[in-house]
């Protein structure tokens, strides 16, 4: 196990390396900087647009630099821990993104732990009660669950909790407490408002891995083994739990690779709605502004998140599944 996760950590390498260097040509192939955009926006504004300033500023950020003496600038700054300077918040980038991602990642784990606590044990009951009642109605709520947009079951959820529960929906933190250093009342406070948030993003991954659990164990339930330990005098609620569950379970264990970017960069919109303090919204608007430095930081968080994801997750199926060994 100890050499796989030392095999595994050193593929990682060239992999970050390759994918930050793909990250960094993405943003800085379409046409004209980050300085373009800034000129083009004071023009739309009325303002007089200086350019000796630009070339002065275009020098300055190395904007005239060949693409591997910018990439190599940025990535040696990287690896010494500095991710470089916002050109649109003109701040250094670590200040931007830290906080951000760090509730980015709260969000993505609370969301995992809900869609796992509501997805597992509905799927357990619709297989092993095919067809029943419970079962129909299961299916339909997940079907619903698939067919409903994220925004538009957060305005539905805002209007719910402001209506009849009075809460605040606005962000992950009260007034109070948006500035405010760390504390336990703070924990306490994003423990009142993440809930929501929680809700709307892990719906529709919660429809489906109940389907995926569902369709998995009905394969497992009718296997020779399963008739075998019946007959052995297994009660049935240890038989399943401990033979075809266990089996069935590996789709919720791979999700752990994808779950944690998917959870941070695919909840832009639901952000935007509830106006969450989270990575999304302020990566769109690098990348909208071509501020290379921070786009470039919060890519290559998401391809780290990725790589100990799917760390995490092979290493979970190795303990869960006999059947998988690392070689």
């Amino acid at each position: 196990m100890f050499a796989y996760i030392a095999r595994r950590i050193l593929w990682a390498i060239p992999f970050m390396f390759a994918v930050s260097l793909i990250a960094f040509a993405l943003i800085t192939a379409p046409p004209g900087d980050y300085l373009t955009s800034f000129a083009a926006t004071l023009a739309q504004s009325g303002d007089i647009v200086d350019e000796a300033r630009l070339d002065a500023l275009r020098e300055r950020y190395g904007f005239d630099q060949p693409f591997l003496v910018q990439y190599f600038h940025w990535i040696g700054g990287v690896l010494q821990g500095d991710f470089g300077i916002s050109f649109e918040w003109q701040q250094p980038v670590g200040q931007l993104i830290w906080e951000r991602m760090a509730l980015s990642v709260t969000l993505a784990l609370a969301t995992l732990m809900f869609t796992w606590a509501v997805a597992l044990p509905i799927g357990i009951y619709s297989a092993v009660r095919k067809y029943s009642v419970g079962d129909y109605f299961f299916t339909t709520i997940g079907f619903i669950g698939l067919a409903t947009p994220n925004f538009l079951f957060a305005l539905v959820l805002m209007y719910v909790a402001v209506v009849y529960f009075g809460s605040d929906v606005s962000g992950l933190f009260s007034e109070e407490y948006k500035d405010a250093p760390w504390s336990l009342a703070k924990i306490g406070d994003l423990a009142a408002h993440i809930w929501i948030p929680v809700i709307i993003l892990g719906t529709s991954a919660t429809a489906s891995l109940v389907r995926i659990m569902r369709a998995n164990l009905l394969d497992e339930l009718y296997r020779p083994y399963v008739t075998t330990a019946r007959a052995k005098g297994l009660s049935e609620f240890r038989l399943i739990m401990k033979y075809p569950v266990r089996i069935a379970i590996n789709p919720f264990i791979s999700t752990i690779g994808w779950a944690f970017p998917q959870l941070i960069s695919g909840a832009v919109i639901t952000a935007f709605v509830l106006s969450l303090p989270t990575s999304g919204p302020l990566m769109l608007q690098a990348l909208l502004a071509q501020d290379m430095y921070l786009a470039g930081a919060f890519i290559l968080l998401l391809c780290c998140l990725s790589i100990v994801g799917m760390l995490v997750s092979d290493i979970l199926l190795a303990v869960i599944d006999p059947r998988i060994r690392f070689r």
